[in-house]
This record gives structure tokens, sequence and C-alpha cells, in this order.
């Protein structure tokens, strides 16, 4: 089947079902240091310091952007948490699972 496109993408997105909070365990079960916090799918990488901390987020920036799915970001010195929850459902949906892998795999070997 091909891809979506223009207004047929955009209704999908916005039909797009919560995850229960069964089906995020078992997601999160692949996801290591992720949990469930405040209706969201949220962690801290804790990074050598600053800098390491600020270029990490650079770098999980372009890709949240071509997905067009970004997470709630904080950064204190060497650490950055990021939650990710679709507003727009109130609530988890894949594109938060699927954000927490992308930033895994941008976060490299950060603790």
């Amino acid at each position: 089947m091909p891809p979506l496109t223009g207004v047929v993408a955009r209704v999908s997105e916005l039909i797009m079902s919560l995850l229960s909070r069964a089906e995020i365990d078992l997601e999160l079960r692949t996801l290591e240091g992720w949990a469930v916090e405040r209706g969201a799918v949220r962690r801290q990488f804790v990074f050598a310091g600053f800098p390491d901390a600020v270029a990490f987020v650079q770098r999980l920036v372009p890709e949240a952007e071509q997905v067009d799915h970004h997470p709630d970001i904080t950064i204190n010195y060497n650490r950055v948490t990021l939650a990710y929850v679709t507003h727009s459902q109130g609530g988890v949906t894949t594109k938060d699972i699927d954000g927490a892998r992308m930033a895994d795999r941008v976060a490299g070997g950060a603790r």
C-alpha cells in the first residue's frame, strides 16, 4: 500500500488511537530507561557535560522535525529529560514510542 499523503495523512494522524496502559508497558519492555510518568513516556539521559547534552538535543531536532513529532525537553546541565505524548490525542500513541526509539538511537552511549 502506498504511503498516505496530504489531507489523507493528516486525517489518519488525527484519528490515531491511544495505546492502552498494557500496550505501553509491552512497548516499554523493549526500551531501556523509559517509563510512564504524568501521562507521557519519559526518560532522562545523562551526558559527560553540558556541551554533550546540548549536542544530543541538536541531533534530535532534525529527526523530530522530519516526522513532525516533538518531545518536551528539559536540560539540566548534563541531563536531558525527554517526554513524549501526543497532545492532540490526549495520551500516548505509537508516534511517542517511535520517538522514544529514535531518541535512544540518537543518544548513542548516553546513560
